[in-house]
């Protein structure tokens, strides 16, 4: 048993040295990653046009009224997609890869004291 009368126990309490393998600071820029795709709009209208399509052997005459109604939801959708400013973070709070980029280009680390 371990106790204050134990040689295990006789060593002074400190917190461990911290000795990172490179220097801590930020990097000067990260990688690019591709953004996390947002879900896919328009589905039911893509799908109630296709169904209309398989229907009439592929045929476009017959089903103009679907493929109206799908263009005008891609429209609506890519309008609603560029009314989000471009720099306000995704819905998740995280900045892309770019705009990371573009603020650490602005306050670069300092590589060497002069």
């Amino acid at each position: 048993e371990v106790g204050p009368g134990d040689p295990l126990w006789s060593f002074p309490k400190r917190p461990p040295t911290l000795r990172p393998p490179r220097t801590l600071a930020l990097a000067d820029k990260v990688a690019n990653r591709r953004e996390q795709g947002t879900e896919a709009t328009c589905i039911t209208e893509m799908s109630v046009m296709m169904a209309c399509w398989k229907q009439n052997d592929f045929n476009d005459a017959p089903c103009a009224e679907e493929i109206r109604m799908f263009y005008d939801c891609v429209t609506k959708a890519e309008k609603q997609r560029k009314s989000q400013s471009e720099d306000t973070p995704s819905s998740r709070g995280n900045l892309s890869s770019s705009k990371v980029n573009k603020l650490l280009k602005r306050f670069p680390q300092m590589t060497r004291y002069v």
